[in-house]
Parts: structure tokens; sequence; C-alpha cells
């Protein structure tokens, strides 16, 4: 971005505390798609040696938090992101470092229709979960919703 603007990524960091405890790494965050790297480090390890669910479930909010901003980053002058509700899936043992995946479940277009209408409109935002070769260690769907100001 330009010398003004910040990326995305670094909005994202400046603003979740917990991203950077994790040393979560933004490797792309566009209004389309948000991919997120959490290194292997064994201060955030469970109890067979891969992240714990905790920094797994982060990661994945994080990056659709990243998504949201980068879709709807125009938008927080007249309302705030807010997650509303999340779920995820463990499909199989995470080792080493994970990578998240996140895209939004509804148009950027069908979202802001709503709140042009004065709704308050929930999306949900899509994250796959992988390891270094590939497979789904998880899957999550997070509910967002973006808050008018009063």
């Amino acid at each position: 971005m330009s010398k003004t603007m910040p990326s995305i990524g670094d909005m994202l960091l400046a603003t979740v505390p917990m991203a950077k405890t994790l040393n979560l790494d933004v490797v792309e965050a566009t209004a389309e798609r948000a991919v997120l790297r959490l290194p292997d480090q064994g201060a955030f390890h469970n109890h067979v040696g891969g992240p714990h669910a905790g920094a797994m479930f982060t990661l994945g909010e994080s990056a659709s938090g990243a998504i949201v901003i980068g879709a709807f980053g125009d938008q927080m002058g007249r309302a705030v992101p807010l997650a509303v509700r999340a779920e995820i899936g463990y499909r199989k043992l995470a080792m080493g470092p994970v990578t998240a995946t996140a895209t939004l479940g509804r148009t950027k277009a069908e979202v802001v229709a709503e709140l042009d209408a004065g709704e308050r409109p929930e999306f949900p935002v899509h994250v796959e979960i992988t390891r270094e070769d590939g497979a789904v260690t998880g899957e999550m769907t997070i509910t967002w919703t973006l808050r008018p100001n009063s």
C-alpha cells in the first residue's frame, strides 16, 4: 500500500494483539481472500507436539478478520465489524506450521446493500486450515456482522 495507508496485514496486526503474540504471518490479505500462517512454535504446542487448538482457532479467526478488513474497510466509518459466532472442526492432526485461508460466504455488494437499507448484516467467512503437505487439519465458519455506528 501507500506510505500513508497501512496494508490490511498491518491493520490486523495493529488492532489484534493476539495475532502478534502468536507471531502470525499475513501472507496475503485482499477483499477476496486472506491467507495467514502460524509458524511452528514450541510455546504454542499441545500435548502431542502440534499447534494448540486455541492457537489454530486464533489463526483462523484472524484470517477471517483480515478478509473482513479487506472487503469492508471502506465501511468502517459507519459500521464496526464484529464476530458474532464461530464453529471449528478439527479434521486431522496438525503438525508444524499451519496456514489458514479465508473467503467470504456472501458478496460485498449484498452485505453493503443491507447496511445501506439500515439493517445490521451478517455474513459467513469460511476458513480452511492446512498443514505444509496440503492436508486440511481444520475448517471454520465465523459469522460476522457490520454493526452500524450510533
